[in-house]
């Protein structure tokens, strides 16, 4: 639909002389279009972590390895496709010449289509999961019942708490043990006497358990928002200095819509020796199949974004002064691989880290809705990016002597975007030092299987 209508000159919006011209039918159809999109890519980014996830037997030794190199590669795979997307189709959607803009849409249709194509063809080899209840009718009936139930007494022994004896039950799903945070949930597992066992009248201790994790996991995925605000600032307002640096890398010119390339090269290179040769040799120091535990990934993540947010201020410093002494002879653009280079280091951490977290620490059932909380933070983390944009402007504006904010106008030169991105850098380091609190008071749930890490040595999952 995009492509249509980016080739259809019917379809695109008429010169009006304001900010948005997009009226009637042909709004219409821009917006179907966008939220089409926006639906199938939620679809699958919800999807695709757990269903790759879901082909490796933890219990099989050399599974095991595999899937904790998955996600290593599930971020390998999806920052090569973007590297594509800022590179090679925005080199053809902006070529004037020939006004390819249509022809970077119909790429990216063909490369979803090819996708769609080797999805179908692999089915047949699919290790595919029972579809179960709804885990959000399940976390319903929790809150529900509890709530029903919030006048009752607890129990002795939550051994008296209602669970269905696996004898009796024809689940193969995992129990999960008694734990002690959030007791208020456990009334929903007091069984009234003369009471039949329905699920809206009482529910079982493992599902008390299941919200209980997805709760425990909440305050973490939080502390990521931060990161995400900062990787949308950065795409925004880099663009913006590549305006105005020199963008000349030899003969080659690079377009300022290019530039998000920085980072990814920057995984693409880092990741497979992460995975090939750093995980390996600290793996034989801490028996982790991953390394390291994926929490602390994820704190070292946010650590790097707030080293790179302030190397960000330090370039924008650097580039205003030059920009101002002599306009005609502008700093590299490559001056921003540095801050770009830290973040994409920051994000490679911390993205495969909450996915893998999130995917083991899931009870059954729920491992493609805790998966999405990933990518909820970084729809988050977009959203508060033009909070803060809007919130810092106004607030500066009253407190500046001039009158104006930190983010004024389009003139990088004239505003102070080097102190906006001091705050994200110090916002940051106040944020990992909130995440600490939350992974420290963290309970990673009892899983009793034994995770294999090499031929015939086996580590008991931690707690």
């Amino acid at each position: 639909m995009m492509t249509i209508q980016a080739h259809n000159d019917n379809l695109l919006p008429s010169p009006c002389g304001k900010s948005s011209c997009m009226e009637g039918g042909v709004a219409v159809y821009f917006y179907t279009s966008l939220c089409l999109f926006a639906l199938g890519v939620g679809g699958v980014r919800g999807s695709l972590p757990a269903l790759g996830a879901d082909q490796f037997d933890a219990k099989d030794p050399k599974e095991a390895k595999g899937l904790a190199s998955y996600f290593n590669w599930l971020l390998l795979s999806s920052v090569s496709g973007a590297s594509i997307g800022v590179t090679v189709i925005v080199w053809v959607a902006t070529n004037k010449n020939n006004h390819n803009w249509w022809k970077g849409f119909l790429i990216t249709t063909v490369g979803a289509f090819a996708g769609l194509i080797s999805l179908v063809l692999g089915k047949p080899f699919y290790r595919l999961q029972v579809p179960k209840d709804s885990p959000l009718i399940r976390v319903a009936q929790v809150i529900v019942v509890a709530i029903k139930n919030r006048g009752l007494s607890y129990p002795e022994s939550p051994s008296e708490l209602y669970e269905i004896n696996e004898k009796d039950s024809e689940s193969t799903s995992e129990k999960i043990a008694h734990t002690e945070q959030f007791r208020w949930l456990d009334k929903a597992a007091i069984l009234l006497p003369n009471t039949d066992p329905s699920p809206w009248k009482v529910t079982t201790v493992t599902q008390i358990e299941e919200v209980k994790i997805l709760s425990r996991m909440i305050p973490i995925i939080a502390s990521t928002i931060i990161l995400n605000t900062c990787m949308a600032q950065l795409q925004t307002f880099s663009v913006q200095q590549g305006y105005r640096m020199n963008p000349r890398l030899g003969s080659f010119n690079v377009p300022s819509a290019s530039i998000p390339v920085i980072p990814l090269l920057f995984m693409i290179i880092l990741i497979p020796i992460y995975d090939r040769i750093f995980v390996p040799i600290i793996r034989k120091f801490t028996n982790h199949p991953s390394g390291v535990t994926e929490l602390q990934r994820v704190g070292v993540g946010l650590v790097l974004s707030s080293v790179s947010m302030s190397i960000a201020a330090l370039v924008e410093v650097k580039r205003r002064r030059q920009s101002l002494i002599n306009p005609r002879n502008p700093i590299s653009l490559f001056w921003l691989s540095f801050q770009y280079g830290v973040f994409g280091i920051a994000d490679m951490f911390t993205l495969v880290g909450l996915l893998e977290f999130f995917y083991k620490e899931a009870p059954n059932g729920m491992k493609s809705l805790s998966t999405s909380f990933t990518y909820i933070s970084m729809s988050f983390g977009y959203f508060l990016s033009s909070v803060f944009v809007a919130t810092i402007n106004l607030v500066t504006k009253r407190i500046a002597p001039s009158g104006k904010g930190w983010l004024h106008g389009q003139d990088l030169d004239r505003n102070n975007l080097n102190l906006f991105y001091w705050f994200l850098a110090a916002l940051s380091l106040i944020n990992f030092l909130n995440y600490l609190c939350w992974a420290t008071w963290y309970k990673y749930k009892n899983d009793e299987e034994n995770v294999v890490v090499n031929e015939g040595d086996r580590v008991e999952g931690h707690k």
